[in-house]
């Protein structure tokens, strides 16, 4: 399989461009390579596809944000994916915007529309090592379901929904402006083809009513707080059999009372004492994956970093693991016992004797005074 181009290429856009730029770019785009102006071509709408999966990205900011960072795999990783099967698709998803650029309610020629149900977004709260290694979290989604009175059709049982006058049950009239006749969607039924005379009165002709879902929510290992999980088909059910929407849920972490993630690395601080610090030792760090012993040299300062290879969160889209960065803070007790401060007292004074017999003072003095 091709590796899919740059999402910013195919619009012809940079990384700093704003919505309306990318918006407008993308309206242009769909101007030129419409099935409806391109009949019978591939290649036209294979253009129209892309231009169209790349929209679908960048005019959302929770997507455009995870692909900024983490490109075509990250958007798999968290769950999305902004492909299209066929052109109708692409028009239940921006039925307005083609209502804005060919002057008609969303879609395209052919017969009858059912509007696709809508989207939801909800956010879910999981523990900050449940995201590092991975989990699965129970939800309760309420959303809109098909009713069980009508079957989601919007009509009280026993009564059939009736073939609109105006447009002859095709959902589209013909408009004649001098010599060019276009075609739009039929003001009376918004291009059902149908009418509804006697509206259902469990849902009052919605074709919906509300439901509780129960989902088990699969939290891939290596997810940050902020990134999105797209569960297809788990949002609201469309009307008269038309294709449901999808879930987004926004994974949302507290932090660590030990650790600080950024990105796939992992920082930490680890107290040392004076003792440890001028002699050196092997210490037990704890990480995001276990324990591991770290050996601290002799002489190592206050404020220090180790690196810990591979001791990070995983990277989506399986593309290896981050690193442990951990910080020696040298402490200092607050109290000490007659034994310690007898010790200090002596260290001091062999460590002032040192200093004196370098002459480190005199020449300290000597600078300033000069």
């Amino acid at each position: 399989m091709s590796t899919p181009r740059d999402y910013y290429e195919v619009l012809g856009v940079s990384r700093e461009s704003s919505d309306s730029e990318i918006k407008k770019s993308y309206r242009k785009l769909a101007m030129k390579y419409h099935p409806d102006r391109n009949p019978d071509d591939p290649e036209a709408e294979a253009m129209f596809k892309e231009a169209s999966e790349a929209y679908s990205v960048l005019s959302d900011s929770e997507k455009r944000s995870t692909y900024d960072r983490f490109g075509h795999q990250g958007l798999h990783g968290a769950g999305v994916n902004p492909g299209f099967n066929n052109a109708d698709e692409i028009f239940s998803h921006f039925g307005d915007l083609f209502g804005d650029l060919f002057g008609f309610g969303g879609g395209r020629g052919g017969g009858r529309r059912t509007r696709r149900g809508s989207d939801l977004n909800i956010r879910m709260v999981v523990d900050f090592m449940d995201a590092i290694h991975g989990c699965q979290e129970e939800i309760s989604v309420d959303r809109a379901g098909q009713c069980g009175a009508c079957t989601g059709t919007g009509v009280e049982p026993g009564y059939e929904p009736e073939q609109c006058e105006t447009c002859g049950g095709v959902g589209e009239v013909i408009q004649s402006q001098m010599f060019l006749r276009i075609r739009t969607v039929c003001p009376t039924c918004q291009g059902r083809g149908r009418v509804v005379r006697h509206p259902c009165k469990a849902c009052d002709g919605r074709g919906t009513e509300r439901i509780t879902d129960n989902l088990t929510v699969t939290v891939p290992a290596g997810i940050e707080s902020g990134q999105v999980l797209r569960l297809s088909g788990r949002g609201n059910d469309g009307r008269e059999g038309a294709s449901p929407g999808d879930l987004y849920v926004e994974v949302v972490t507290h932090d660590h009372e030990y650790f600080e993630r950024r990105g796939p690395d992992i920082f930490c601080e680890l107290p040392v004492s004076y003792a440890q610090a001028c002699l050196g030792t092997k210490l037990t760090v704890p990480t995001v994956s276990g324990e591991t012993e770290v050996d601290i040299p002799a002489g190592t300062p206050s404020g220090k970093v180790f690196q810990l290879n591979g001791h990070g969160a995983p990277r989506l889209g399986g593309r290896g693991t981050g690193n442990q960065f951990v910080q020696m803070l040298v402490s200092v007790p607050t109290t000490l016992s007659q034994k310690e401060e007898e010790l200090l007292r002596e260290l001091a004074e062999i460590q002032d004797a040192k200093v004196v017999d370098r002459g480190f003072l005199r020449e300290f003095w000597d600078r300033i005074t000069s």
